[in-house]
């Protein structure tokens, strides 16, 4: 009969963090996105397929921002389960009948596994792969299509090409009377004049390519010096019914191959390179990225323990203090993880102290809570800190109404 309740509160327990959980990540996901999805329409707007192009670049951001919303969304998700377990009293009627606290925890602990495998999966494998992608796709959105960044009436630049272009119409990728001018440093010049053209795209070239019609060139072997008295350069006149000229720069064909940053490369890479980085990447940097992986894969499995004290609260009015707390915890933790990364990156800082000693500290404050709250009848240590918190907020709350009734 006992087994049977065990059962039953396991996938209870299982359904109720599940709900929360999706609804947080969801929610945290739309938020980042859209946030982003601004910035990327900036850089986007006015190219052909910009849409589709935003879109492409947000599915790369996916893996990122995941990698930060889900561990903080299954915190959450345990918040909210457990709180409402408490507060139903549904955590007293599990116990009442011999399904002990700790037992409860049980298939949240699996979970920790489980979501523990994933990060490792998209921390140490999938976030590097989006983020080279994601590069290379801004890096094709900027420096390809300098056509649907020139602007009527503009001199625009574009490596040794200066140009200019009247009546443009992106949607036709036509324009009507364009001047161009080359410089072609020891070996002179060129200008071209045409009276209309488009924008073409030809098999083999990764670059821009003008289609120009109806118009004249002129060719300089050497630049003239006026000031020495010297001969005009010899020039070449002609006329051209057409002709095509490549712009700017090549592109994602010849983007930078991955692992140029140590942030694209795989756990395996990092592990593979730790003791000889790649060009352009330090030892410290290599320290640095492995070590700040592996700390927050592993923070996962720690989570259950710490949000579980924290949602089971014995006074109603202190359960909000008590998510506060549990947040900042989690947020200053997060910040302290951060700069540690980065003291070991720019001061090549101690790696245990800097990442593994937070780890080590949280583990244990986690730990000493959980034992207390499941196995132990002792009053939580911390209601002393959530009494005095409720104690300044209902003070400020009063001043504030006090002097809402006075100037009223």
């Amino acid at each position: 009969m006992l087994d049977r309740i065990s059962s039953v509160a396991t996938r209870y327990v299982i359904v109720q963090t599940l709900r929360p959980l999706g609804a947080t990540i969801a929610i945290g996901l739309l938020l980042l996105l859209s946030e982003r999805m601004i910035r990327l329409l900036e850089i986007t707007l006015g190219k052909k397929n910009s849409f589709s192009i935003v879109f492409e670049m947000l599915a790369y951001l996916v893996p990122h921002y995941l990698g930060l919303a889900l561990p903080a969304a299954f915190f959450l998700g345990l918040l909210f389960s457990f709180n409402q377990l408490s507060k139903a009293s549904e955590i007293d009627a599990f116990m009442a009948s011999g399904v002990g606290l700790h037992q409860l925890t049980r298939p949240v602990l699996a979970m920790a596994l489980v979501f523990t495998m994933i990060g490792l999966l998209i921390f140490g494998f999938v976030q590097p792969h989006a983020r080279y992608a994601y590069r290379a796709l801004v890096h094709a959105a900027t420096s390809v299509e300098i056509f649907y960044l020139a602007e009527e009436g503009v001199f625009m630049q574009a490596g040794t090409r200066t140009f200019i272009l009247d009546e443009l119409s992106r949607r036709e990728n036509r324009f009507e009377r364009i001047f161009l001018f080359e410089d072609r440093g020891e070996d002179g010049s060129r200008t071209v004049s045409a009276a209309n053209g488009s924008l073409v795209d030809l098999e083999g070239e990764t670059r821009p390519v003008l289609r120009l019609e109806n118009g004249h060139r002129l060719d300089l072997d050497t630049w003239p010096n006026i000031d020495a008295g010297e001969p005009l350069p010899q020039h070449q006149v002609g006329e051209f019914s057409q002709i095509d000229t490549p712009l700017g720069q090549t592109a994602r064909a010849l983007f930078r191959s991955r692992g140029k940053d140590e942030r694209e490369l795989t756990l395996p890479e990092l592990i593979e390179y730790y003791d000889a980085p790649p060009g352009g990447t330090t030892l410290q940097e290599m320290k640095s990225e492995l070590q700040r992986r592996l700390v927050s894969i592993a923070t996962i499995l720690i989570l259950p323990i710490l949000a579980i004290p924290f949602a089971l609260g014995r006074r109603r009015g202190q359960r909000a203090y008590r998510f506060a707390v549990a947040m900042i915890i989690l947020v200053v933790y997060n910040e302290v993880v951060e700069q540690g990364a980065l003291a070991v990156r720019v001061q090549d800082a101690s790696i245990w102290f800097a990442l593994w000693l937070p780890f080590f500290i949280l583990t244990s404050f986690a730990l000493w809570r959980y034992y207390r709250v499941c196995f132990t009848l002792r009053p939580d240590t911390l209601d002393p800190v959530f009494d005095r918190l409720s104690e300044v907020s209902n003070w400020v709350r009063r001043q504030f109404l006090q002097l809402l009734a006075r100037r009223a």
